[in-house]
């Protein structure tokens, strides 16, 4: 879960990063991600199933530098403790120190490192997400879906490993791999 806030920072990025050339003037700029946005993750089970669910609360900016895509710069802060899967005997475990341990860790921190643009809308985030006090790598892949005024949407995806942040209870019947499907609308100012 705390893999997912790297998951949001670099969608973020990248979204910025696959405007087209030829937009990134127009598209430079501070932009802060609204919270009607989603943040949503899968852990696969063996056998198939496994747990769902999302991320309601949290912030995330991004600062787009249209000279130089690999300047700009993306930043997330994901709160364990509202995450929500409708079955609240797991969102107890998962916000517990057997995973999360949102008490003790109440933020999960992305910060990007690198954007590389990868098409003409598409871009490569790369960054370090901190959960539990452990910072690890995280890359994400964007996809601009619209660009409207003030605002940019884009798809992220990308998928992180629990056992880096010491949440690999129930590794291997569940994935180690948390896979996140984010769809974020960015607004400038």
């Amino acid at each position: 879960m705390r893999l997912s806030l790297g998951i949001f920072v670099a969608a973020g990025m990248m979204s910025l990063a696959a405007a087209r050339a030829d937009d990134l003037s127009e598209a430079a700029g501070h932009y802060t991600i609204d919270p009607a946005s989603e943040i949503n993750f899968n852990v696969g089970q063996v056998g198939g199933g496994g747990i769902s669910g999302k991320f309601p609360d949290f912030t995330g900016s991004m600062d787009l530098d249209a000279h130089d895509l690999g300047h700009s710069r993306v930043a997330f802060v994901l709160k364990p403790a509202s995450l929500t899967t409708g079955q609240d005997r797991i969102d107890g475990f998962l916000r517990s120190s057997a995973v999360f341990d949102a008490s003790e860790y109440p933020d999960v921190v992305f910060r990007s490192a690198s954007v590389e643009r990868t098409g003409t809308d598409t871009a490569r985030i790369v960054g370090a997400i901190t959960a539990r006090g452990i910072t690890y790598k995280a890359t994400f892949d964007a996809h601009l879906d619209r660009k409207s005024g003030r605002a940019l949407s884009f798809t992220v995806t990308g998928q992180v490993p629990r056992l880096p942040f010491g949440m690999g209870i129930g590794v291997p019947i569940y994935d180690n791999m948390v896979a996140f499907n984010m769809t974020l609308v960015a607004k400038r100012g």
